[in-house]
């Protein structure tokens, strides 16, 4: 089959890396034809807005998006594009899978979890708004519908993939009606599902637990914002946001992204370590059906990382993008 795919280089480093992905999904013989398009601080003074209408477009049209990091501005300027992208395509589930790959240091082995993460709502949705001079407020939206979803998602995940256990995250015991709504949610539909195991916890017991014991745990799922903090704390578990893949998922269309930054120091000097988008790729991959290439890409990346040879400074080594990307073609 021949597949449409958009592809979105991204500020900074974006570029670099999303060029590596590209040659090694090429590599792995699947016929993509991609559509390039540009988003991000680049287009701004063209178009007035750093996410133009054209790469929605591509994105609807294809149903399929490989998209380097985008630069958001802290504290000020233009809205992330990021959380745009979700909201406009509607892409209501965020999975990062976060586990142990051989080579790569870690202070924790067996690590082998997904965080589902809703993607639409809650207080990471940016809906606020000042109060007089020396105030602002934020709203926190919480709704039964999206919470019942991303729920449902988490549970069909697992059976997919043949895991044990969901744990739903929230802090329910603060915010009765809001988290509140969403643990309603998950326990009723945890009912569906009888083969899985279930059970919930406090997302700051939950992240005593992942810094003490993280093999113990399988899917979780968790409303926006601590989906976001609790994926980056999975990240570090095996080995930070260099390995951590990222992908949204609607009922019209998905995007995979590498879960980290823009990195503008770094950009243009063809040294950055390559792995998260190259895995964001395989996530796009088995989205696709493409199940083969992906395994065949995913042992390609486990032999270059366990002969250490052609790795990236983080990573321990001296190799540039380029040459780890090409190291990781040679082997497929």
């Amino acid at each position: 089959m021949s597949y449409n795919v958009t592809l979105i280089p991204g500020d900074g480093i974006g570029p670099e890396i999303s060029d590596a992905a590209r040659r090694v999904i090429d590599a792995a013989g699947v016929d993509i034809r991609w559509e390039e398009v540009e988003a991000g601080e680049a287009v701004i003074s063209r178009y007035g807005t750093p996410l133009p209408d054209y790469v929605l477009e591509s994105i609807r049209r294809n149903g399929v998006a490989l998209k380097g990091p985008l630069t958001t501005p802290v504290g000020k300027g233009f809205r992330s594009v990021n959380v745009t992208l979700r909201q406009e395509l509607n892409l209501f589930a965020n999975v990062r899978p976060a586990r142990n790959l051989p080579g790569i240091e870690s202070r924790y082995k067996n690590v082998d979890l997904i965080v589902v993460r809703e993607n639409t709502e809650d207080l990471y949705a940016g809906i606020e708004h000042r109060v007089g001079r020396d105030a602002a407020e934020s709203i926190k939206i919480i709704t039964r519908e999206a919470s019942e979803r991303i729920v449902r998602y988490a549970f069909d995940l697992a059976v997919k993939q043949g895991r044990k256990k969901v744990t739903a995250v929230h802090k329910a015991n603060i915010m009765k009606l809001t988290d509140g709504l969403f643990l309603e949610c998950a326990r009723r539909v945890a009912r569906d599902y009888p083969d899985i195991e279930f059970e919930d916890m406090i997302v700051d017991a939950m992240c005593m637990k992942l810094v003490q014991t993280p093999e113990k745990y399988d899917v979780l799922v968790l409303p926006n914002l601590y989906g976001d903090i609790v994926s980056d704390l999975c990240a570090g578990l095996v080995g930070g946001l260099g390995v951590a893949p990222g992908a949204n998922i609607g009922e019209g269309a998905a995007v995979f992204e590498p879960v980290h930054g823009s990195a503008p120091k770094h950009a243009g000097l063809n040294r950055v370590n390559p792995l998260a988008i190259i895995l964001s790729g395989v996530m796009m991959l088995q989205h696709l059906g493409e199940d083969g290439a992906a395994g065949r890409i995913m042992k390609a990346v486990a032999a270059v990382l366990e002969e250490g040879r052609n790795l990236t400074y983080d990573l321990g080594g001296s190799s540039s993008t380029s040459e780890m990307a090409g190291a990781i073609i040679a082997r497929l």
